[in-house]
């Protein structure tokens, strides 16, 4: 099977959403009947709204002299297939959707919704339509923050804590799938904290509720009606749901969320360190029942590390008082450390621990 994220290049519908026009209070009268969703949907559906962009192909390239009676569009009706970087005269167009968080019109959705857009339009469920802009973007959790600029009042949807969630809770999706409009599926969280590779931070919520393209950059809701993930790939075959989707956790998308909102940019902490993890041999050998921790392989020179004496051979055990499991663990233990700030890394160095103080970099562009 084939990990199946819904790229704007491909114009796959992807999802936003937002709330409804009336407040959306946890714990209050939308709680989730016994006899179905009918009501929390009715309260939610208004505020998820309906994506479309556009991307325009890169300066284009001189065309030979044509033969007579040939044009430009029947030159690249003929032989742009066989030219994949040739340019396309014709823009490329993607749907998606996502939800609002702010009376002023910030909307988030995912990365690959609005990567390369040269125009985006946001339709509210009433059939308004407004132009909207790019805040900022982060590719590493595939989280973007954009802007309407809307006359109308507008209600925030709020967030819940995905921390709570745990396999076997109730949850809710809201989305386009393939462009049909609010489409509501529900299901269960399958896993919590799920690690797919398909980046340094993953921490997804696996839920089994119907997730199409076109889902993608829409919210999960718990039963409160409080966004609890985004709703960013599945697991298909074939491109169709077979129950297996995946979402960015609220928790990790408030943070990221906060950091575009203040300047469109995002900065996380830099060890400088290459890393793998602890093999099964040597767990045994150092008494471990399994695995921990994140083995350094190499330590970049002119680094945080390097300045902090970390040596090839250590095994991070905690970092900033956090217990590291595996890499990945550590990967995210220093993203969430602000720049020069001094963070304590315990390590294991010759079967003797060391407490060693780092004080952090900015992770590089080209890091990322």
């Amino acid at each position: 099977m084939n990990t199946f994220r819904l790229p704007v290049k491909l114009a796959l519908a992807s999802t936003l959403a937002a709330t409804s026009a009336m407040a959306i209070v946890p714990g209050a009268a939308l709680a989730v009947p016994a006899g179905g969703y009918a009501d929390l949907v009715e309260g939610l559906s208004p505020g998820v709204v309906y994506i479309e962009v556009s991307s325009t192909s890169p300066a284009e390239m001189q065309i030979p002299d044509l033969p007579p009676g040939m044009n430009k569009e029947d030159f690249m009706r003929r032989f742009g297939p066989l030219m994949p970087n040739f340019p396309n005269p014709e823009p490329t167009r993607g749907l998606g959707t996502g939800f609002i968080i702010s009376q002023d019109g910030q909307i988030v959705t995912n990365n690959h919704v609005v990567e390369g857009a040269s125009a985006i339009t946001v339709t509210l469920s009433d059939g308004q339509v407004f132009d909207a802009e790019v805040i900022g973007t982060d590719p590493l959790t595939d989280v973007a923050l954009i802007k309407i600029n809307a006359d109308v009042e507008l209600t925030p949807l709020e967030f819940g804590a995905s921390s709570d969630m745990r396999p076997g809770d109730e949850v809710l999706a809201i989305g386009n799938p393939f462009g049909l409009g609010n489409t509501v599926t529900s299901g269960i969280v399958s896993a919590v904290a799920r690690n797919i590779n398909s980046g340094p931070y993953d921490d997804f919520i696996q839920t089994d509720a119907a997730i199409n393209r076109g889902n993608s950059g829409g919210p999960l809701f718990n039963n409160d009606g409080q966004v609890i993930g985004m709703n960013t790939m599945i697991f298909s075959p074939g491109g169709g749901s077979v129950g297996i989707g995946f979402a960015v956790p609220s928790d990790m998308i408030t943070d990221i969320v906060a950091n575009l909102a203040d300047d469109g940019t995002i900065t996380r902490g830099w060890l400088g360190v290459q890393i793998r993890p602890m093999s099964e041999e040597v767990a045994s050998v150092l008494g471990y029942d399994a695995p921990v921790g994140a083995v350094v392989e190499l330590v970049s020179d002119d680094s945080p590390a390097a300045a902090a004496g970390l040596k090839a051979g250590d095994i991070i055990l905690s970092f900033g008082g956090i217990e590291i499991e595996d890499t990945q663990s550590l990967q995210r233990a220093v993203a969430d450390v602000d720049p020069g700030t001094v963070a304590q890394a315990m390590v294991l160095r010759k079967g003797t621990e060391v407490t060693i103080d780092v004080t952090l970099g900015t992770l590089p562009v080209s890091n990322t």
